[in-house]
């Protein structure tokens, strides 16, 4: 108990005294024995009243012994049941739950994982995906600060997630080996790089990357199949120290609309695995021409560079006119690009006008805005007679098109007139202007869409920069002539925008989750929380029916549909109540991710476990391990006081006392007259 407490105490008990005293013998009148009853139950009262409030109260401490936690993490994905070791699993951890010593000395945790980690005493063997490095990194979060090391069951065949070789961990993993360590003869095609989209009739480039595991040299036959015919076919050989291959080739889009392809490796003696020898992939095949106008009053490198970007898609053709010589017939161009107008645009915004047409206005040091701001185009600025260089901001928020950062803030800054933009039309920024580092809500990027028009506005020159050093970070201008292809496909569509958008994948692995967004507006095209949508999927071979309700997540409306098996399905978006539809289609392949692999990676595990400063343990080595972790004297029970702090006293019964103290000395003072 504190001194302070004490303290109050006594003071308490000097108080009670003196109360009772003044009432009961100071200038009393009369000396009687009663007197000192009185004054006893008055003081006893008084006393146990201030004790209440003063409350008292008394520290215990008590030692509390701790385990250290044994995190036991266990691989639950179908490649387990692909290598036939779910017995195997089985029976390790029930040998690590039924060691006395070591539940002694240890607080044993069981988690499994798959491409998530999740806390459970059943395993099914049944994910579709793999994540070792999250399901290491979010035990290690769990037990930060603790002595708690990992014992991690699987075959060390990864197929999401960061290389879990590389992790930060800091528990030790004792890395436990389930599958086939043998190694046998084994083709793959890794990985097959192609572009979503085509046009008709127009070739596009197929990148397969082929892998060879083996000590033996081998000829197979590698071959690309559509509908049931080979579009393509080429003899491969393989070594021991030439063991990749990569195959390019175009393929001609003949058909509008979906293609799908298989690309396949033909078997070789003794390979073991053959699902890996096969992969499919998908082309959307659009029959679509676009012819674009640059028409410019200035010479400058960005004309270059809007023609070169935007002609990387043989689909698409530019054609590059001095505002003073150009003849041509507006209505030949889908699209026109205004570079810095100035007043010999004056035709052809009233052209634009009068044809309600789409168009990309460019703007610089030379842009004569005054004459801009007259002619109503949804935006204005108020331009001073001085420059300053804008640099880029991506805005996340942005939903008019699909576009991803390709690391814009890290472009050279545009060079604009110095002064305020103002819109009177809606509009989404895709990009903000950012000055010295400084990020503003000034627009660097609009578009805008009123009465079927749509419109963009760069407010800057000098993006041919931009270009350059897209190259210089990822070896290729792809990210931004994407970038500048994706904002020109959105100009140059004339199709009226729909309420409703959906986005589904043409091609899933088998047994994945099939994962399907929307988004609805309503008639301002403003997002639209309060309708209800369903999804019909019906496969086209069983004509088996599913219906299911989209859920709203954010601002989309998103749906995950599992255990579909493999085939070919089409499907229907609606918006119930309304009469507003979208069609498409999808298809499962028999590609199991999870059955790709031949062996387990002893490797990588191996590697793992050194570098976390544990050890590597087979299957049958369960006794072994149980008996390291039991001596291992780095983990050990640690005590630690608990202290608790309770009440001296219980203010119930307290309470209780006080009250018949002073109904006793008021029957008493009653029955002898004293009131």
């Amino acid at each position: 108990m504190q001194t302070t407490t004490i303290l109050y105490i006594i003071i308490a008990l000097l108080l009670s005294l003196s109360v009772a005293f003044f009432q009961y013998f100071y200038k009393a009148k009369s000396k009687a024995k009663i007197n000192s009853l009185l004054f006893s139950l008055k003081a006893l009262a008084l006393f146990l009243v201030l004790l209440l409030f003063i409350n008292p109260k008394i520290k215990t401490t008590k030692l509390e012994n701790s385990k250290p936690t044994l995190s036991v993490l266990v691989d639950d994905s179908k490649s387990i049941s692909f290598f036939k070791e779910e017995n195997n699993i089985e029976g390790f951890v029930n040998k690590l739950k039924e060691n006395g010593t070591l539940r002694d000395k240890f607080n044993l945790e069981f988690c499994f994982f798959n491409s998530d980690l999740r806390i459970s005493d059943s395993v099914s063997f049944s994910g579709n995906e793999t994540n070792i490095y999250k399901a290491l990194s979010e035990v290690d979060k769990l037990n930060k600060n603790k002595n708690a090391p990992i014992i991690l069951l699987t075959d060390g065949n990864q197929t999401i997630g960061n290389d879990y070789e590389f992790i930060n961990s800091k528990q030790t993993v004792y890395p436990i080996v389930f599958g086939d360590t043998t190694k046998y003869q084994d083709l793959k095609i890794s990985q097959v790089n192609v572009n979503k989209y085509s046009y008709i009739k127009n070739k596009f480039p197929v990148e397969v990357i082929l892998n060879y595991d083996g000590n033996e040299s081998v000829q197979t036959k590698f071959s690309i199949f559509s509908r049931g015919s080979t579009v393509f076919s080429k003899s491969v050989q393989f070594s021991k120290d030439e063991n990749s291959k990569i195959i390019t080739t175009n393929l001609t889009s003949a058909k509008e609309g979906i293609n799908y392809y298989t690309a396949a490796l033909q078997k070789i003696k003794n390979e073991k695995n053959t699902r890996n020898n096969t992969k499919n992939f998908s082309v959307e095949v659009i029959d679509e021409q676009t012819k674009i106008a640059i028409l410019t009053s200035v010479l400058h490198p960005d004309i270059g560079l809007f023609k070169k970007a935007i002609e990387s898609n043989k689909q698409r053709s530019v054609e590059v006119f001095m505002i003073d010589k150009f003849k041509n017939e507006f209505n030949d161009y889908q699209l026109v690009i205004l570079y810095q107008p100035n007043n010999q645009f004056n035709a052809i915004f009233s052209k634009i006008k009068q044809e309600n047409a789409n168009f990309l206005l460019v703007s610089g040091a030379n842009s004569d805005w005054n004459f801009l701001n007259k002619q109503q185009l949804g935006f204005s600025k108020k331009a001073l007679n001085q420059t300053e260089n804008y640099g880029a901001i991506y805005n996340p928020s942005f939903l008019t098109f699909l576009q991803k950062d390709i690391g814009f803030n890290e472009f050279s800054p545009l060079l604009d007139q110095f002064g305020e933009v103002t819109f009177s039309k809606d509009h989404q920024d895709l990009l903000f202007q950012s000055i010295n580092g400084v990020q503003t809500q000034q627009p660097l990027l609009s578009v805008l869409e009123q009465n079927n028009q749509k419109t963009a506005v760069i407010f800057g020159e000098g993006i041919w920069k931009w270009r350059a050093a897209s190259y210089l970070n990822s070896n290729s201008f792809q990210d931004f002539d994407q970038f500048l292809g994706n904002l020109v496909q959105y100009l140059s569509s004339t199709k009226k925008r729909n309420r409703l958008e959906v986005n589904a994948d043409n091609l899933y692995p088998a047994n994945s989750i099939i994962r399907i967004s929307a988004f609805y507006t309503d008639k301002n095209y403003q997002f639209d929380a309060r309708a209800s949508l369903e999804i019909t999927v019906t496969n086209k071979e069983t004509k088996e029916i599913t219906k299911l309700p989209f859920s709203l997540i954010n601002n989309s409306y998103q749906i995950a549909i599992e255990n579909l098996i493999s085939g070919e399905y089409d499907f229907k978006v609606a918006v119930l109540g309304q009469n507003i539809t979208k069609y498409g289609s999808f298809k499962i392949t028999d590609y199991e991710i999870e059955e790709q692999f031949t062996h387990a990676n002893v490797n990588k595990l191996k590697k793992l476990a050194l570098k976390t400063g544990g050890k590597l343990y087979h299957k049958n080595q369960t006794e072994s391990l149980m008996q390291d972790l039991i001596n291992n004297t780095s983990y050990y029970t640690t005590q630690k006081p608990i202290v608790k702090e309770q009440n001296l006293i219980d203010w119930k019964w307290i309470l209780f006392f006080v009250i018949g103290l002073f109904t006793t000395e008021w029957f008493i003072r009653k029955y002898y007259g004293k009131i």
